[in-house]
């Protein structure tokens, strides 16, 4: 399940209809697939329908909340078929809490879902959690889809593998770039978007012909301004300012002293002084950036999330005039920057959260292999997209399931139960979903095809950059370095707020020279050392060392 996604309360669904769901799509329902060594030339100790496996899992967040399993065509058909149950132990919307005590208790659910970090070193310390090394070959899914590079990086300091990865990916995925808007885009002559010379000017002729829109809309807290930044210069990606440093060598130096930052910081400044930017890019809300772009008030949308806000936006507007809508572009550069090294959107191979099987669990391995199951492309389909047979009948070349004309005409019905489905994705395959997905929008006529898929497909996943090499470079927070990494961030966003509302490049240049002298007060350059010497572990870990 992916965290930017709104869940759904159940759909009820009656019993008679839940059984005949789960019984259309032909003649493999009535076959419990073995576990995921099938096919492998292995032979498993645990098969999927012969014993019976059940087992309690907690979601360690506070807006998680598990539908009930059996009560959708999915899990009824994994509870009839797999012989798999799952009971539900809910956090009641006080997750840290609830941790804590079943920390303290030793009393433990069988599986706990959760982020990667403190928490689990917490357990794995606490000697709770089962190694899963002894599984990897003989229930291969993981192993073969997340590769060996992902799960080094997974492994504890004890060299030890415990947690099961969710959305890890082997290819580039993201969801950033820039839509223009086609009405105002047309009406204005068309002209070349490609370099930041190109962006001013159009933005100039957006304020003076329409002074009710906005010429650039930067997104929630004006992280439009950030993707400036991936285009002042080749290879400079967005994971720089998120880690606040800049890699050279080996090292990681001051990012208010790199002329990249300056010269990006110097440009949104203009921008901003001139009113290109909307003026309250820092204070407005999510629904009122929204708003914008529905009412087609947006002359240029920049942010990190335009395959996941745009296409409603797009659609609402063409209502209004099928002529309009959005169109995406490549991200916009500096002159002379390579447009195919600039890094707007990046992924991160070991996904998001990780599943962790506890010492409580008394079938640590049918976890296992229901895990590894579900990562695979029969678990995938299943868990996505329901039992085939509803939305999806066969495969392809690739293993892509074909959409039935179900999946296309019932799109009420198909969201909602995508979002009930969604709540038991606990060890998603991003790599075999999103090629599934794409591979199936393809192929329908033009005019049908979603914004997202293709916007994804022809720009950002091409703009998308392999951060795994900083994972984990974040201190806790209650560290020596946490608390240096709490100062800087402040600095960063005030500098950042400041340098907005400066009046001349000058002024730009004193504050970021100010920002720099209260970091390294503050301990900046231990703090980037630290972060140094993981990046630097990590690249080790990545090569298998």
């Amino acid at each position: 399940m992916k965290k930017r996604k709104t869940l759904v309360l159940p759909v009820v669904l009656s019993a008679a209809m839940l059984l005949a769901l789960a019984g259309c799509g032909g003649g493999n329902n009535d076959k419990a697939p073995a576990a995921s060594a099938a096919g492998s030339g292995q032979a498993s100790s645990f098969e999927f329908g012969k014993t019976p496996l059940s087992f309690s899992f907690y979601g360690n967040y506070d807006w998680y909340t598990m539908n009930p399993w059996g009560g959708d065509p999915a899990t009824k058909w994994i509870k009839d078929n797999l012989k798999v149950d799952v009971e539900s132990i809910p956090s009641s919307g006080a997750s840290s809490q609830k941790f804590a005590t079943m920390l303290a208790s030793k009393n433990l659910p069988d599986v706990i879902w959760l982020d990667r970090g403190p928490d689990v070193e917490k357990l794995v310390k606490a000697g709770m959690v089962v190694p899963l090394d002894a599984y990897l070959d003989k229930y291969p899914n993981l192993k073969k889809y997340a590769g060996e590079a992902t799960l080094n990086m997974l492994r504890a300091s004890d060299g030890k593998l415990y947690q099961f990865p969710n959305w890890y990916t082997n290819r580039p995925m993201g969801n950033g770039g820039y839509a223009v808007n086609i009405e105002i885009y047309k009406a204005l002559g068309e002209p070349k978007l490609e370099t930041f010379d190109d962006l001013y000017a159009y933005l100039k002729q957006v304020k003076e012909k329409y002074p009710k829109v906005v010429p650039f809309e930067t997104g929630l807290s004006g992280n439009g301004m950030d993707m400036l930044y991936a285009g002042m210069a080749a290879d400079h990606p967005i994971q720089n300012l998120v880690m606040r440093g800049v890699p050279q060598g080996d090292k990681l130096t001051s990012l208010f002293t790199d002329p990249v930052y300056r010269e990006t910081m110097k440009y949104s400044s203009k921008l901003f002084r001139e009113k290109l930017i909307t003026q309250d890019a820092l204070t407005q809300t999510w629904d009122q950036v929204k708003e914008k772009l529905n009412n087609g008030t947006v002359a240029v949308y920049g942010s990190y999330d335009t395959a996941g806000v745009v296409p409603n936006a797009d659609e609402l507007v063409k209502q209004k005039n099928p002529a309009g809508g959005y169109k995406f572009i490549w991200p916009i550069h500096k002159e002379g920057v390579d447009p195919n090294k600039v890094w707007v959107n990046q992924y991160d191979t070991l996904g998001w959260n990780v599943s962790l099987i506890t010492k409580s669990a008394k079938n640590p391995e049918g976890i296992f292999a229901y895990l590894d199951w579900l990562t695979s492309p029969e678990g995938e389909r299943v868990i996505f997209w329901g039992p085939e047979g509803m939305y999806w009948k066969g495969t392809d070349e690739t293993g892509a399931p074909i959409y039935t004309d179900k999946y296309i005409q019932d799109k009420e019905e198909r969201t909602k139960n995508m979002a009930i489905w969604d709540t038991f994705q606990w060890a998603g395959n991003t790599s075999y979903i999103d090629g599934s997905k794409a591979a199936n929008e393809l192929r329908l006529p033009a005019d049908k095809q979603s914004w997202d898929t293709v916007f994804q497909t022809q720009v950002a996943w091409k703009t998308s950059y392999d951060a795994t090499e900083y994972n984990g470079i974040e201190p806790i927070q209650e560290s020596e370095e946490g608390v240096i990494a709490q100062q800087v961030g402040q600095i960063t966003e005030q500098s950042r707020a400041k340098i907005l509302f400066a009046k001349s490049d000058e002024e730009v240049d004193a504050i970021l020279d100010k920002a720099e002298k209260d970091a390294q007060a503050a301990g900046y350059a231990k703090l980037l050392e630290f972060k140094a010497k993981i990046w630097q572990a990590n690249l080790q870990k990545l090569k298998g060392n």
